[in-house]
């Protein structure tokens, strides 16, 4: 069967009088190399601006969009084509020194230094009693097999976090996220990020598409903007791993932007004089015709910002 299914991802702002916006960056294009994207294309609206593509630090290829007048609106479209033919995410070799994780990590590449630093270090000010005692709970099961560790790791997350929709803006420290046992799926990432990095991994966050069956109607194929963390493994490179789920990332996730911080993958950011804004996202996966049987899936979320 042709698993080859199209996304079209409206980003709309809308403003209650004209504005001045600063630079707009815009993360919205594949990671480069990510095998199950088939083409992209990136429109940006009003008409009346200067487009620049570039790459940043961490390997995100990003489009920065100045306007030299006010503007009333301003409208991000994507179309991306991806082949969702089911794979293996299993499918790599871990170097023979890495396979058994042991409490003082393996990581000794200084390129990945900054994906080693804890986000919250403790301090009496900001207690992570919590954050200390998974973390606690985890480290006492080392050494072991480093697949093992990252898979019960993720599963584990997953049972202990109920998902929630957040739609207001920011991350929640891996702390509240552990309090609250509960949280979005950029809260329960940053929680396993905060937990790999302290015993030993390299590990980033990650902003992306997630296709897969709509719950309410899994014969249609739908697309959410998610979250999620990729662990570097000596050997195997960066492997994602979905707290949400509690799986190893596969042919639904596209990821668009990695980054050491959350803030840092935001899929749209940028300055803009202050007003009254809102906010649409609009996305509707299509099947390519040799995917008749997969009906188009529209999804509309609307917030004030």
């Amino acid at each position: 069967m042709n698993a080859h299914a199209m996304l079209v991802h409206h980003t709309r702002y809308r403003y209650d009088r004209p504005v001045h916006l600063g630079p707009q960056t815009i993360r919205l294009h594949p990671l480069p190399g990510t095998r199950n994207v088939l083409s992209h294309a990136l429109d940006i609206a009003p008409a009346a601006h200067t487009r620049t593509w570039s790459d940043d630090a961490c390997g995100n290829r990003i489009a920065r969009g100045v306007f030299g007048d006010r503007v009333p609106h301003f409208d991000v479209t994507v179309r991306l084509t991806t082949d969702q033919t089911p794979t293996d995410p299993f499918t790599f070799t871990i170097a023979p020194h890495a396979r058994m994780w042991s409490a003082n990590g393996m990581n000794a590449d200084p390129a990945l230094g900054a994906y080693l630093l804890a986000p919250h270090k403790a301090t009496e000010a900001t207690p992570t009693p919590l954050l200390d005692a998974l973390t606690r709970e985890w480290r006492a099961t080392l050494p072991c097999p480093t697949l093992d560790l990252l898979t019960g790791l993720t599963r584990a997350i997953a049972a202990r976090i109920t998902y929630c929709i957040r739609l207001e803006a920011g991350v929640w420290s891996p702390e509240e996220t552990l309090r609250n046992a509960a949280g979005s799926c950029r809260d329960s990432a940053w929680l396993l990020i905060a937990v790999l990095r302290r015993l030993g991994f390299a590990a980033r966050f990650v902003s992306g598409y997630l296709f897969q069956p709509e719950r309410d109607a899994p014969e249609r194929l739908g697309c959410e903007l998610h979250a999620w963390t990729q662990v570097y493994i000596p050997g195997a490179g960066w492997i994602g791993l979905d707290t949400t789920s509690g799986l190893l990332a596969a042919q639904g996730h596209v990821p668009l932007a990695v980054a050491v911080t959350p803030q840092d993958a935001a899929p749209v950011s940028g300055l803009l004089d202050q007003c009254v804004a809102t906010f649409e996202a609009v996305m509707e996966t299509m099947p390519l015709p040799a995917m008749s049987e997969i009906h188009a899936s529209p999804r509309r979320l609307t917030r004030p910002s």
